[in-house]
């Protein structure tokens, strides 16, 4: 009996529905676990947001959580996650009338100067000028510097040593302010009057400090060509401008006011003003206040408005 003839079909043309079939099966295995991801534990994202919203709050509170319920809760949070409460008062920030025998001495120390500085005075070199709140030496750049320049010369020695023996042993707070006039300077030290209005100041702040005058008390600030005290329109102006003042303040309070306007632009009626009234009653400075859906929010406190007398 003649063997059948094995008859080749050649290769086969389904063998892509394994690979398809594969595909299929690990999209459907990517696609339930994004859905397992993406599924959220409400519980679990109420106890983060709560222990959030009480490290948000700054206070050393954590979070009570009862282990049968299962339920979180907090008593502190401003309310950026569930709205927490909190029950902790806030200290009332107050500040104190100013003290007479710190006023009077800075007013014999400002006697003493210009006595002391009467002939510089007189050249026109230094200024003394001063009130209840603060004592103001405004010295010529040109007479401490050289033209561009933040080394002090051997005259600016001289003159802040003997300016250093009559602040040293003092408690007043001292900030020394530089100023320039609008002439622009680029220079690889100083590529702009910034720089070199806070070099100066710098500079003085450290020869007052090696003359004895108690670093700590001190600090230094470069205004630069935009607060002047005379017109930059003449020579004679833009000369003025060129300027640095050792301000002596009655008390850090003064000190920090005065300094974030400039000595030169702030009157003492309106520092005055901001530090204390001693007419009026003291009020916080910081208000808690709870919101209608019992948050809690802080801000600046508000006079409460007069009354009216019934006549």
């Amino acid at each position: 009996m003649p063997r059948r003839q094995h008859v080749d079909e050649g290769p086969r043309n389904d063998r892509w529905v394994i690979s398809y079939a594969d595909f299929i099966t690990l999209l459907f295995a990517f696609f339930v676990v994004m859905y397992a991801i993406s599924s959220v534990n409400e519980e679990k994202y109420k106890h983060l947001s709560e222990a959030l919203s009480g490290v948000f709050v700054g206070l050393d509170q954590t979070v009570e959580v009862d282990q049968v319920q299962g339920e979180g809760n907090s008593n502190s949070g401003f309310g950026l996650f569930i709205g927490g409460k909190t029950d902790v008062d806030v200290p009332e920030v107050t500040i104190s009338p100013p003290d007479q025998e710190e006023t009077d001495a800075l007013r014999e120390l400002q006697q003493e100067m210009e006595v002391s500085f009467a002939k510089l005075i007189s050249e026109g070199q230094i200024k003394v000028t001063g009130n209840d709140l603060w004592l103001s030496i405004e010295l010529r750049s040109n007479y401490l510097f050289p033209s561009g320049g933040a080394l002090p010369n051997v005259l600016a020695d001289q003159l802040l040593q003997k300016v250093a023996a009559m602040l040293s042993g003092r408690e007043n707070p001292i900030h020394v302010e530089g100023f320039t006039d609008n002439q622009k300077i680029s220079t690889d030290a100083f590529p702009s009057n910034w720089e070199l209005s806070s070099a100066r100041a710098a500079a003085v702040v450290r020869l007052l400090a090696y003359f004895g005058v108690e670093p700590e008390r001190m600090a230094a600030v470069g205004y630069g060509e935009f607060q002047p005290a005379y017109s930059n329109r003449t020579p004679e102006g833009q000369r003025l401008n060129r300027r640095v003042l050792i301000v002596v303040s009655r008390d850090e309070k003064v000190r920090r006011t005065v300094s974030s306007f400039g000595s030169q632009q702030v009157s003492a009626d309106a520092v005055s003003t901001v530090l204390s009234n001693p007419d009026k009653e003291v009020i916080p400075v910081i208000e808690q206040v709870e919101t209608g859906d019992g948050g809690i929010l802080f801000r600046q406190a508000e006079p409460e408005p007069l009354q009216q007398e019934d006549k």
